[in-house]
């Protein structure tokens, strides 16, 4: 079977895929907001450099060290996020067409399930042999 094709088959898992890009696209975008203003920070640092006094220079330094270990921080916590997210959406979902093609498989007497579309070593199928569109059926 091609469980890509089978999981694009469902309007649930679509709609989880376009939730968690949208969920990464935003969390990106905050993440390079946060990294262009400590760019414009550092960069206004360096040409106020020479006029600033050791401690007033300390100051920025620090804050700009701030800002970029809070953003880092922010970015990692994001991922974490991002990826609990995917796990509440998409696991109910991955459940439930294994154990589609396990009934499927185990209703025609079949005793091997191969994947075509994640077995990169897999030179051949023949057409005959594709079970995908019994799968997407019994799902329905």
């Amino acid at each position: 079977v091609d469980s890509e094709k089978i999981f694009k088959s469902i309007d649930a898992y679509n709609t989880a895929i376009k939730d968690l890009d949208k969920m990464a696209e935003d969390y990106q975008k905050q993440v390079d907001d946060k990294f262009a203003e400590i760019e414009t920070l550092y960069i206004n640092y360096q040409q106020q450099k020479a006029s600033l006094s050791a401690t007033t220079r300390q100051v920025l330094e620090d804050t700009i060290l701030s800002k970029e270990k809070d953003a880092t921080a922010q970015a990692t916590y994001q991922d974490g996020t991002l990826m609990k997210k995917r796990l509440e959406l998409i696991q109910p979902i991955q459940k439930k067409v294994f154990d589609a093609i396990n009934a499927y498989a185990q209703s025609h007497g079949y005793d091997l399930v191969l994947d075509s579309a994640s077995n990169p070593t897999l030179l051949y199928n023949a057409p005959k042999l594709d079970q995908t569109e019994g799968v997407i059926k019994s799902l329905k």
